[in-house]
């Protein structure tokens, strides 16, 4: 059995990393969905609401677990057993930094592959930061996240 661990910030879960997921459970036989708690991100979601939000937005798909972790994505693949990371690539931009950071967790944990997935063209623009932000003028974003996500934005920006 193949585990892939899928890592971010999800804050919020975007109908973007919801085809990731989707796409990437279709390839492998477990996905872990992995919010990172980073202290060193100011976050509008406190990482229990982003996995409780997550847990619902994915709900749907059977093979995929969502937890939390404060560690090195390699600490929490080794753990999990996971032999793949899946990250999201929206434009050409994102490959640099997608890059390096593959090489860096080989480096770190000689046997994890990276496979890089990109959502439905029709998604390809959506990033969690522009959802927040445009939620905070009050903005109608329900085309682009879940209606949890849409009242959990209300929510905060109330």
């Amino acid at each position: 059995m193949v585990t892939a661990v899928y890592p971010g910030t999800f804050d919020p879960v975007t109908n973007g990393h919801a085809d990731i997921a989707e796409r990437a459970a279709s390839m492998f036989e477990k996905v872990i969905v992995a919010v990172a708690d980073s202290e060193t991100k100011n976050t509008l979601f406190t990482v229990n609401e982003r996995v409780e939000l997550a847990n619902h937005v994915l709900s749907e798909i059977k093979n995929v677990e969502v937890v939390s972790f404060n560690s090195l994505v390699t600490d929490l693949a080794k753990d999990k057993k996971a032999k793949v990371i899946i990250r999201g690539i929206r434009a050409v931009s994102d490959f640099d930094y997608e890059f390096q950071m593959a090489g860096m967790n080989r480096q770190l944990l000689s046997s994890i592959e990276t496979v890089f997935l990109t959502p439905a063209e029709k998604l390809s623009f959506i990033s969690s930061s522009l959802v927040r932000e445009i939620s905070s003028f009050n903005g109608d974003v329900s085309e682009f996240v879940h209606e949890a996500v849409v009242s959990a934005l209300k929510e905060k920006h109330q």
